[in-house]
């Protein structure tokens, strides 16, 4: 069988196959030392071709050569200035045009202005009243001395739901004598209010009422601490009303109210306090005759005083410096007159509250709690008796 071979045309013989691309090679014309008369006039392009002709043997970088070819070409024709442009931009092209009102003619019948005057309304400018500045309320420092008896927890309790409804600020200062119990302590935490559990050091045993120390020992942590406020002497077998605490903040320096007491008797009851005149003291009344050589005819548990009158004396102008104390030396039921001598001078320095000392805020109950039987700490350690079974 005879084969048929092609020659090969002899004017493919200088072209050069790779990687099964045929791009034929440049022939010796276009070589600079070619006699081609088309390269002969400039010695740069023989290099240009022979830099594309590497480029070129290369054949993944073909695609790149033409797009960075036709993006220089888009580049140049981009920045091309074609068509008109303005260049003569003036400033006076972006200004906005002058508006006038209209011409209005101005008529005054009868009447030539010849000066304006101008004035500042001073009364804008001054502060407001006095009255529209909230004052802060004044703190109330109510003392209470508690023993270990029957009613104690009921007391406190008592009045510290009631000192628990007042509006603060207030502290409660509970003076114990010997040692602080853990029943006192618990009843004071549980109530919510502000407390300081004080302890008297002083052997009150050889003492009838072993209150005057609790006290002392209140006014010296009040002296000490410089406490700022209203103190009141609240014991806690008293009844109090809410009034008389709201009304213990507008005292400036002592202010007194009567007070109903329950005689030691039980069958009657007795009015002891100042009367007054508007806020004035004008004098005294009480319905127990026994009573009527002291100074002032005030229970203790009718009247407070401003804390600074203790640490300040020289705000108050008192004549000596002297700490101010309760005296057990003095006979009972004359302790509260002689405490207050040592606050003010005469009933000229004392208010009465509230306005005409017309309303009971307080009774002084006396109810004898010492030969009460109750359960320690008021918990039954075995059940009852059953009295009255189920049938």
């Amino acid at each position: 069988m005879a084969s048929i071979r092609r020659t090969l045309s002899p004017a493919y013989h200088d072209r050069s196959y790779q990687n099964g691309s045929g791009f034929p090679s440049p022939s010796n014309k276009f070589l600079p030392n070619g006699s081609s008369k088309h390269f002969s006039s400039s010695s740069h392009l023989p290099f240009l071709f022979n830099v594309v002709n590497i480029v070129y043997r290369k054949g993944w970088r073909r695609s790149f050569c033409r797009c960075l070819f036709f993006f220089v070409i888009g580049f140049v024709f981009g920045i091309a200035p074609f068509g008109y442009s303005d260049a003569d931009v003036r400033a006076k092209d972006f200004t906005f045009p002058e508006l006038k009102p209209p011409h209005a003619t101005l008529r005054f019948d009868d009447q030539i202005v010849t000066s304006v005057s101008l004035s500042v309304n001073t009364k804008l400018l001054e502060p407001k009243e006095s009255t529209d500045i909230i004052e802060p309320l004044k703190q109330l420092i109510v003392v209470t001395p508690t023993y270990n008896r029957g009613f104690q927890a009921y007391f406190l309790n008592r009045l510290g739901q009631v000192l628990r409804l007042v509006k603060p600020p207030l502290v409660w200062i509970v003076v114990e004598e010997k040692a602080a119990s853990h029943e006192t302590a618990e009843i004071l935490r549980k109530t919510g209010v502000m407390y300081r559990h004080v302890l008297c050091a002083f052997n009150s045993s050889s003492v009838k009422d072993p209150r005057v120390h609790q006290r002392n020992a209140a006014l010296e942590h009040i002296e000490r601490h410089k406490l700022d406020g209203i103190v009141f002497f609240a014991d806690d077998d008293n009844v109090y009303t809410l009034e008389l605490f709201e009304s213990l903040r507008t005292i400036s320096r002592f202010g007194t109210w009567p007070v109903a007491m329950l005689a030691q008797s039980k069958n009657k009851a007795i009015l002891e306090g100042p009367v007054c005149n508007a806020s004035k003291v004008i004098g005294w009344h009480t319905n127990d005759k026994s009573k009527r050589i002291r100074r002032f005819y005030v229970d203790m548990s009718g009247f407070a005083f401003n804390s600074s009158i203790l640490w300040d004396p020289k705000r108050w102008a008192r004549p000596s410096s002297n700490p101010i104390r309760r005296l057990d030396t003095v006979k009972e039921g004359f302790q509260e007159s002689t405490f207050i001598e040592h606050v003010v001078e005469d009933e000229s320095q004392m208010e009465g509250i509230p306005h005409g000392c017309s309303r009971i805020m307080n009774w002084h109950l006396h109810l004898d709690t010492d030969n009460l039987f109750y359960p320690k700490g008021w918990l039954l350690e075995k059940n009852l008796e059953v009295i009255l079974p189920i049938k």
